[in-house]
């Protein structure tokens, strides 16, 4: 019997009777069939002839292999046959075929970059991470069994949670296809390909004026502060400066060399006279016991995870200004004020509790006072934005934020409002000028200029 193998069609297969068995074929594949006992299994198989009998190469069985993947591996083996293989060689090349994450792990400790550097021990992690959150799925799948259809699934899926996570967990899945592709141990059609991407908004947070005291006055109580602050103070990613040596900074030259960075390029960063001043009361302090500027107890000798202290940071810096804005509405006496100082520097969390539980009762927006939101990275962002809102150029900016191209520094380009603001204000003073006698003064109304110089009549 021949149908088109789909799902539907090879469930409603009737059972043969008790002790015998059926064959059908597929019209797509002529030579891939499936075998109905009269028990209820239902297997694939490749039916060739080899010499003077006939071939059954088992593949599957359904529905745990679907017919997709029945259709790749049965393509595989006729495609041995064509190459002159017996059925047992087709068949072990099906079974040293290497799964996902067999794949993945060759790729991560093989595979080169551009500049002949291997992955870094970071973005391994990252990548491993990405799998075992969201490609269990695929995980151990022969690189031809995994389908378009599952990528777009786990692409589906995880989109629910991070947009950014799911189309990064495609992206890794391509590159491995295509790694496989170029080992010539894969040579289907990469199921990743033209999958489209979330769109994702480019995050442009970085700390407002207004934050800034309250930030490094937390910045400055913390044990992890001079971290914090060389992160404002240099634009560096926080990995290299968990990594920061001291036999890569030169304090009499003020520079400070990263042999590698994220980008694959080494970089040189400037350091101000004050990150000169706080690397220098480092070194008096750590410059004999750790070669690195920022150490730590674990394998790889320095700080590996600030987060807690960031976090610690945060809750701080929101507290505090949420406290000024309840000062300001007269809700706090001066000795409660005191207090509530006291109550953030000792027991943050019950402060905690205490004063954003007021601050829901009053209805303060969150937005006025939270500054939980900041995350380390958006230091290295604040840098580079005041960069733009002192007037140094997209160039400029690039070069000290080691950014690879001008797509990456043209965030910059839209977080300083001062020249868009010069430029309507010109452009409005030059709109009341060329009504000429009819200009009326300055708008003090919600009309606004609009209003009061339109003609009275057309």
């Amino acid at each position: 019997m021949k149908l088109k193998f789909n799902k539907r069609a090879l469930l409603a297969v009737e059972l043969p009777v008790a002790g015998k068995r059926v064959a059908v074929y597929d019209t797509e594949i002529p030579k891939l069939a499936m075998r109905v006992t009269s028990a209820g299994s239902r297997t694939f198989y490749v039916v060739k002839r080899a010499g003077a009998s006939m071939a059954w190469i088992k593949l599957g069985s359904f529905p745990e292999m679907t017919v997709e993947q029945a259709r790749a591996e049965a393509q595989k083996v006729l495609g041995e046959f064509a190459s002159g293989a017996n059925p047992a060689a087709a068949r072990r090349a099906i079974r040293q075929e290497p799964t996902f994450s067999e794949m993945l792990v060759e790729m991560l400790a093989k595979k080169r970059k551009r500049d002949g550097s291997s992955i870094t021990e970071a973005t391994k992690k990252d990548y491993l991470d990405t799998v075992r959150l969201h490609m269990s799925s695929i995980a151990s799948s022969k690189l031809s069994h995994i389908t378009r259809s599952e990528v777009k699934a786990i692409h589906s899926k995880t989109s629910k949670k991070s947009a950014r996570q799911a189309d990064k967990a495609v992206a890794i899945i391509s590159s491995v296809f295509n790694y496989a592709a170029d080992q010539e141990q894969f040579s289907g059609t990469n199921p990743a390909r033209r999958i489209q991407k979330n769109p994702v908004t480019d995050r442009d947070r970085f700390a407002q004026a207004v934050e800034l005291p309250y930030l490094l006055a937390a910045v400055a109580e913390s044990n992890q502060g001079d971290f914090f602050w060389l992160s404002i103070l240099t634009g560096a990613r926080r990995s290299n400066l968990q990594a920061m040596a001291w036999r890569d900074i030169d304090l009499g030259g003020r520079v400070w060399r990263i042999g590698v960075t994220k980008n694959g390029t080494p970089q040189n960063v400037t350091l101000s006279p004050e990150a000169v001043a706080i690397l220098q009361a480092r070194r008096r302090r750590h410059a004999e016991s750790s070669s690195y500027v920022f150490p730590g107890n674990g394998k790889k000798g320095h700080l590996v995870e600030p987060k807690k202290a960031w976090a610690s940071i945060l809750r701080r810096a929101s507290l505090r200004r949420l406290l000024d804005v309840l000062e300001g509405l007269g809700k706090l006496t001066a000795e409660e004020r005191q207090q509530a100082d006291e109550a953030v520097a000792e027991t943050p969390a019950i402060a905690e509790r205490r004063w954003y539980g007021l601050a829901e009762a009053l209805g303060l927006d969150r937005q006025s006072y939270d500054m939980t939101d900041l995350r380390i990275h958006d230091l290295r962002r604040t840098l580079g934005s005041w960069q733009a809102k002192t007037g140094a150029s997209l160039p400029i900016i690039g070069k000290s934020l080691n950014h690879k191209s001008l797509q990456s520094t043209a965030i910059y380009a839209r977080l300083d409002l001062d020249p868009v603001r010069q430029s309507v204000e010109a452009a409005t003073r030059a709109i009341i000028e060329a009504a000429g006698p009819r200009k009326a003064a300055a708008p003090t109304s919600k009309l606004g200029a609009l209003g009061e110089l339109t003609p009275e009549s057309n």
